[in-house]
């Protein structure tokens, strides 16, 4: 019997910039694409119109069909949408600009290889290209609540999601895509980070028609910047400041029921392509009952002080001119007058808006385990307290 010639087996050979954005080849790096990089070796059936092919049961080592390009995955947000998209079978590319260190808490989330890091710089198109070229959908959840010396409001929410949307139309293949803004939104709203937020949906929804919008309210989850920030004021001050009368509304949602919205609006049967939709919890608080509530689940009485709004602007605006300077000074990047004017706007859902419901989804009320992460700020420990307070039953009890 005659021996048969064995051929050594060969990969593709790969450009040298589809090597930097693809260091896992086996993973479907093929050939390069129309786009510039690299096709996906899976056989997904896709186009403009069509979701993709979804494979296996669905799970963590299964293929959904999803390749997803998270923008901000290594956020407060983006790191629930990143675990629920892994859990079901997505490979996700997950773009970073920073060290290394901000990403592997991610790549525990999925199967072997399926977290993909991928280094970009926002103003650079090329790296941008590069993170969405082998993706069908593109998540955009890039945002702060304050300006920084790198980036202002403007940059953060309108430049990056007007780039990110002409790409993902440029790109031809991107099914779906998600813009993540927030609730208050408008052009006409006297505070600056609301107004550019509508700035960045316009601009979106010009070069992305399909887009969905997605405006959750405040972020309430175990690193929440609105429970733990009081918190921590309740710990090391006399009492937590409220800038005004504190009777502006919000209605804060649990994190995880926005990312469960991101994905609901992913595996759709196309009914949220080129909508907008408002995501608030199912209660609607002032900014003292919020406080108050932060009191009860820390087992204290409350101690508040009311800061005018002219005098909050004096001091924002002492801050803001320490910051320009040249030499080290004391820096609150968080606190300015931006900061001041976005606490005064109400960010509540619309009476005519789609919501959760119309996603399919039930959010949950901000009592028992939605605020167990602020146990951790009692005096004594999670059991003890330094008084219950004079109720006897609500969050903590």
């Amino acid at each position: 019997m005659s021996a048969k010639r064995l051929l050594p087996r060969v990969a593709p050979a790969l450009s040298p910039g589809v090597k930097q954005i693809c260091p896992y080849p086996l993973l479907g790096c093929s050939a390069e694409s129309s786009f510039g990089d690299v096709r996906h070796y899976s056989s997904l059936v896709t186009s403009k119109s069509t979701q993709p092919i979804r494979k296996g049961t669905g799970g963590r080592s299964s293929v959904s069909g999803f390749v997803a390009t998270v923008f901000g995955a290594t956020g407060f947000l983006g790191r629930y949408v990143v675990q629920q998209l892994a859990r079901m079978g997505s490979q996700v590319f997950v773009p970073y600009r920073g060290l290394e260190d901000e990403f592997k808490h991610l790549k525990l989330m999925g199967d072997l290889g399926q977290i993909v890091p991928v280094r970009f710089d926002s103003r650079d198109e090329e790296s941008m290209k590069a993170a969405i070229s082998r993706s069908n959908i593109v998540i955009n959840l890039i945002g702060r609540d304050y300006e920084t010396h790198n980036f202002n409001f403007e940059e953060l929410n309108v430049t990056i999601p007007d780039k990110l949307s002409k790409l993902a139309h440029e790109h031809g293949g991107i099914t779906r895509y998600i813009q993540v803004s927030c609730l208050g939104a408008s052009l006409n709203s006297p505070a600056k980070l609301y107004n550019t937020k509508a700035e960045g949906e316009k601009v979106t929804k010009e070069n992305f028609p399909e887009a969905t919008v997605l405006r959750p309210g405040a972020f309430v989850g175990t690193e929440d910047r609105l429970l733990n920030k009081w918190a921590v004021f309740a710990r090391k001050m006399p009492a937590v400041p409220i800038i005004g009368d504190g009777n502006n509304k919000l209605q804060p949602v649990h994190v995880l029921d926005v990312a469960s919205a991101v994905v609901a609006a992913i595996k759709d049967d196309g009914s949220s392509i080129g909508k907008t939709y408002e995501l608030g919890g199912p209660d609607v608080f002032t900014q003292n009952e919020l406080v108050e509530l932060m009191f009860e689940s820390i087992r204290e009485e409350p101690r508040v002080t009311h800061i005018p709004v002219e005098v909050a602007k004096v001091i924002a605006g002492s801050f803001e001119w320490l910051k320009s300077l040249p030499v080290p000074t004391p820096k609150m990047v968080t606190f300015s007058r931006h900061n001041v004017d976005a606490q005064l706007v109400d960010t509540v859902v619309s009476p005519d808006a789609l919501t959760f419901k119309d996603l399919g989804i039930i959010p949950r009320k901000l009592q028992g385990v939605a605020i167990e992460h602020l146990y951790q700020w009692r005096k004594g420990g999670p059991t003890m307290g330094t008084t219950v307070g004079s109720r006897t039953t609500g969050a903590g009890f």
